[in-house]
């Protein structure tokens, strides 16, 4: 009988290959971060320069038909490779070409900027989401990463962006998995997502950066009836989500049929904004709408509010102006929810917390990071109305979102099986 040989080489020790794996996307996603963290936290700065100066001379909304067409034009002239934003990284992780181009990162700063100046409503999600992944993979030819490693680079941008922007590593992790694939994860890719994110929000932290406090201040006991009406207000969250995601593509393939040239959609889309503000004689419907929002945690606001916020936001987006969806999504859920709050016997700073992320859940297909978010944001007291409100609203939102680019990894029911491996665009 031979006896075998104990070997101690790192192919024959797994934990060792572990170690080299931590270490070295430890280096990688850190070094990175330093640049996402850093441009994050400067496009935030900005972007509540750009907001208090429009507050303080709202003539300045007159002006975003011109902000639209220079919008318009430096995307067309400049920006043709990159105009798909977040579904442009989507479409680079399931079907590698190329290198995204690093204009991305200034191109959409600057677009989102001048939304802002001049009175669009739009977020800031998109935004940091495009960044960071531009930034992550300038660094694929520098570090001579290999193609599957590349994918990692992808995620570490979308994480770190997400995580910096809203301050919730947590769920900026878990959302640049759940986001590339509708209902399935890859988990080999949560450990550099973790760090990046990490590492990002304390970067963009150094810098300053603060973000809006959320409280709920009473969650009562689960129980049969309480687990009723979240799932009722889950289901009207995910409807709400459906007709976001369905407005933003009818509005962008209305005005590409209507208007041939594009620069020309955003600005005459920008006149009728602006007529919009006039007439309205408040600019609450327009930019971040944060204010809003905090409102919606202590009062009972009109159920209005999150249908106006909802058609401007897919009105702004869809005819080209730059900016996330995130932000606005936080708004109408928030807004609904404490609408709610007239019907549904639970908390009014509840009902809009659990609003402001369920109907974010709904419209990205990311239950899980949601839930974490409202957990970052609002405390643990409340996962559990946070969780059920989510994935009900996710599976009510039906296979949409505003991410046509999303591939289908499991479908939300089983009778819709076939659709596996399709992309959202598709249907």
């Amino acid at each position: 009988m031979t006896k075998s040989k104990l070997t101690f080489s790192g192919s024959e020790i797994p934990q060792v290959n572990y170690f080299l794996f931590l270490l070295k996307w430890l280096v990688i996603a850190s070094f990175i971060s330093i640049f996402i963290g850093s441009s994050v936290a400067f496009f935030l700065l900005s972007l509540d320069s750009v907001t208090q100066f429009r507050e303080s001379n709202l003539w300045i909304i007159w002006l975003l038909p011109i902000a639209g067409l220079l919008i318009g034009l430096s995307y067309h002239y400049f920006g043709t490779s990159v105009v798909k934003g977040n579904n442009l990284l989507l479409e680079e992780f399931h079907t590698p070409k190329q290198i995204i181009p690093f204009k991305m990162a200034p191109l959409v700063l600057f677009g989102t900027l001048l939304t802002h100046l001049c009175g669009g409503s739009a977020g800031r999600e998109g935004t940091a989401v495009q960044m960071g992944g531009a930034i992550a993979d300038q660094f694929t030819k520098l570090l001579k990463i290999s193609p599957s490693d590349r994918k990692l680079l992808l995620i570490i941008g979308i994480s770190g962006g997400f995580a910096a922007v809203f301050g919730t590593p947590i769920a900026g992790a878990i959302f640049a998995l759940e986001m590339m694939v509708v209902g399935r994860m890859r988990y080999e890719t949560l450990l550099p997502s973790i760090i990046a994110a990490v590492a990002s929000n304390y970067v963009c932290l150094l810098w300053g950066v603060h973000h809006t406090s959320y409280v709920i201040p009473e969650v009562p006991t689960m129980n049969l009836q309480n687990l009723i009406i979240t799932i009722s207000a889950g289901i009207l969250f995910g409807l709400t989500a459906l007709w976001f995601s369905k407005s933003i593509h009818f509005v962008s393939s209305f005005s590409s049929k209507l208007i041939s040239y594009a620069p020309l959609r955003p600005f005459i889309g920008g006149i009728f904004i602006a007529l919009f503000v006039f007439f309205m004689g408040s600019t609450k419907f327009i930019g971040l709408g944060i204010p809003t929002i905090v409102e919606a945690f202590q009062f009972s606001l009109p159920a209005s509010d999150f249908a106006i916020k909802l058609l401007i936001t897919a009105f702004t987006l869809g005819v080209g102006f730059k900016g996330g969806e995130v932000t606005p999504l936080f708004f109408i859920g928030a807004t609904l929810g404490s609408a709610l709050f007239m019907f549904l016997p639970l908390p009014v700073a509840l009902l809009a917390g659990m609003g402001f992320v369920a109907v974010f859940s709904g419209a990205t297909n990311t239950p899980i990071a949601c839930t974490f978010m409202g957990i970052e944001l609002f405390g643990a007291e409340s996962a559990l109305y946070i969780a059920v409100a989510c994935f009900v609203s996710y599976l009510f939102s039906g296979h949409t979102g505003i991410y046509s680019s999303q591939i289908i990894g499991s479908s939300k029911h089983f009778i819709y099986a076939k659709l596996k491996g399709k992309r959202l665009s598709d249907l």
